[in-house]
């Protein structure tokens, strides 16, 4: 084939995949931004500071998500792309179970038995803590929607039908915008009717992404009842998934340390600033994850094609949505500092003189953190899974000391700690590659 048609057909699929998977990750990443927005605006500044106390049980969730569906969705990949269907059907049906049995029982043991226990271990504020609680439970008893949401669009998607993920994804988002309006403003729950919301909305989403097997033509991946081992299925797919998963639960380590370092050191106001950074940080994701996402699967249908070109348009491809996105994020965000937290509902003359400074340095700080976390997906990709490993333990966990001396030392700074610790890792990434002599070469 010629090359120029090769990387035509490569790279059309890209934006292909590429667009349902950033509407797959508006269903983690931006849900949590529209519920700040409308909860600013509707209940108050305290609210959002509630919800981003929140998001490292969200945070978990993705992880147990990743673990199972972002490592079965590789090997799913992989199989189809050697066409081995019956191999594709037994992961697929490994995962699905893990997914809902793992979200049954946390939604159990945290949102049934120990909910008080999980908000005051994440709040100690106690002018926030109520609001804290309320959003927390309901998230947490309706966790299983948001694995199953994620899990099938993974699964929808490499299966063949992407514009589908994409529209479950789409109607996911306006259920849950319009859904937070009616049960915060119309039914008076307050923040629980935020949390509701999305959870009523994943259902919906999960609901039209099962009308994928309608069609007699996509029934490659259907459940079964036989196929390799239990046991040995599992170690494959959480051995795949291990180092997205191990990057994601430090980011929830990170999350957790952060909220308790920044309302000790900073206070209600700081908690609120922090808060709108993170909500930028999901804006970031939200690209991040979909470049990811679409790395994995469609570079590892080259990985099991054993087609190197392709594998690096796909790789090229990436790198150069990411560097683009994250361009234009980082200006909006440097000319629109005051406007971004005003649309969160910031209304008080402290926290917007404070946001300025924060949002403008953490804009900057997730450049290199988007960087480092695509090039572990391309380490992964290579078979380098020493080095995927490295950055899923370094991603997240060079941030908490850099955090905690930052506070101790200099706190006038603080928003700074994110950028120092990326760049000490980016260092590191680099010294590391040279020292064992990393070559990107696929293995034949």
């Amino acid at each position: 084939m010629d090359k120029r048609l090769q990387d035509g057909d490569i790279t059309a699929q890209f934006y292909r995949y590429l667009s349902a998977y950033i509407l797959v990750a508006l269903s983690g990443c931006l849900g949590n931004v529209v519920d700040g927005i409308i909860v600013g605006n509707l209940i108050s500044e305290d609210g959002v500071s509630a919800i981003n106390l929140s998001k490292p049980i969200v945070q978990f969730i993705f992880t147990l998500h990743l673990l199972i569906n972002a490592g079965a969705g590789m090997l799913v990949a992989y199989a189809l792309g050697q066409k081995k269907i019956d191999l594709a059907r037994n992961y697929f049906t490994r995962a699905l179970t893990l997914s809902v049995g793992l979200g049954i029982m946390l939604a159990v043991i945290g949102g049934l038995m120990f909910p008080h226990q999980m908000a005051r271990l994440l709040c100690s504020n106690e002018q926030i803590l109520p609001l804290a609680y309320d959003y927390m439970q309901v998230l947490l008893v309706g966790n299983p929607a948001f694995i199953l949401m994620w899990g099938l669009s993974t699964m929808v998607g490499v299966d063949g039908s992407p514009r589908l993920v994409s529209l479950a994804v789409i109607i996911d988002n306006t259920v849950n915008l319009l859904l937070d309006i009616v049960f915060i403003q119309c039914f008076g729950w307050g923040i629980t009717g935020s949390s509701a919301a999305t959870v009523v909305g994943h259902l919906v989403g999960i609901a039209i992404l099962l009308t994928h097997w309608r069609n007699p033509e996509n029934r490659r991946l259907t459940p079964v009842l036989s196929g390799e081992g239990f046991m040995d299925t599992v170690r494959r797919i959480v051995s795949q998934g291990a180092p997205l998963a191990v990057a994601s639960i430090c980011l929830t380590l990170l999350l957790f340390s952060a909220n308790k370092i920044v309302l000790s050191t900073t206070g209600r106001t700081g908690i609120f600033v922090f808060a709108l950074c993170m909500n930028l940080l999901q804006i970031y994701n939200l690209f991040v994850s979909g470049t990811c996402q679409t790395l994995q699967s469609l570079g590892a249908i080259q990985v099991g094609k054993k087609d190197e070109q392709g594998l690096r348009t796909v790789i090229r491809k990436g790198f150069h949505f990411i560097t683009a996105s994250m361009a234009i994020t980082c200006m909006i965000v440097w000319i629109f500092p005051q406007g971004i937290a005003k649309l969160f509902g910031c209304d008080e003359p402290e926290m917007l003189v404070q946001s300025v400074p924060a949002l403008r340095v953490f804009a900057l700080s997730f450049i290199p953190f988007c960087y480092i976390y695509v090039l572990m997906i391309v380490y992964k990709l290579y078979s380098h899974h020493h080095m995927a490993l490295f950055i899923s333990f370094a991603l997240s966990l060079t941030v908490i000391p850099v955090l905690w001396i930052m506070a101790k030392t200099l706190p006038q700074y603080i928003w700074h700690s994110y950028l120092i610790a990326y760049m000490i890792e980016a260092i590191a990434i680099l010294a590391m590659h040279k020292a064992t002599r990393i070559q990107f070469v696929l293995k034949q």
